[in-house]
């Protein structure tokens, strides 16, 4: 694979990350629910954590025209997305139809985009230690997006329940 692409698609997962990480910090700064905070806080952390990592493969790679071989156990920490309960006051403090709602709605689609992104070029890279740091990240992702995906169908319940939506 020619050096521009594979440069291209770390700068382009860098900026996805950035992007993530900017819309996880800004509706963490404006929510009025301590446990939202901390959702989106820990989430933005850890897209933080996925820009130093893939800056640093991004470097290497410039340097070496190679990745590096993951030490994914350091870039890992503590998924704290995975051990997060989402909780009935988490799901109260949460408007379905605020702005906290449509931000999640948002971050579906990142976050979908991202795992679409990681997993293409899993399946394309020939390096071994690229194509690993792109399946872990399309992994990773897959941990957000579970999570979304199900405090979205939670709050889209409640708004059908709150507004006599449902057909019984």
């Amino acid at each position: 694979m020619e050096s521009n692409k594979v440069t291209d698609i770390l700068k382009q997962a860098i900026i996805m990350e950035n992007r993530g990480k900017s819309l996880y910090a800004k509706v963490a700064e404006t929510t009025s629910s301590e446990e939202v905070r901390k959702i989106f806080d820990i989430m933005a952390k850890e897209e933080q954590m996925h820009i130093d990592f893939l800056s640093k493969q991004f470097a290497n790679y410039k340097k070496s025209g190679k990745f590096d071989k993951l030490t994914l156990e350091e870039a890992s920490g503590e998924d704290a997305i995975a051990n997060l309960i989402l909780s009935d006051k988490i799901k109260k403090d949460i408007s379905g139809s605020g702005f906290e709602a449509a931000a999640i709605s948002a971050a579906i689609d990142m976050e979908t985009k991202s795992i679409e992104v990681y997993q293409a070029r899993a399946k394309e890279a020939a390096d071994p230690n690229e194509k690993e740091l792109y399946q872990w990240l399309a992994d990773w992702e897959k941990g957000h997006h579970k999570m979304l995906i199900d405090l979205n169908k939670e709050l889209t319940e409640k708004v059908w329940y709150d507004n006599n939506f449902w057909p019984f």
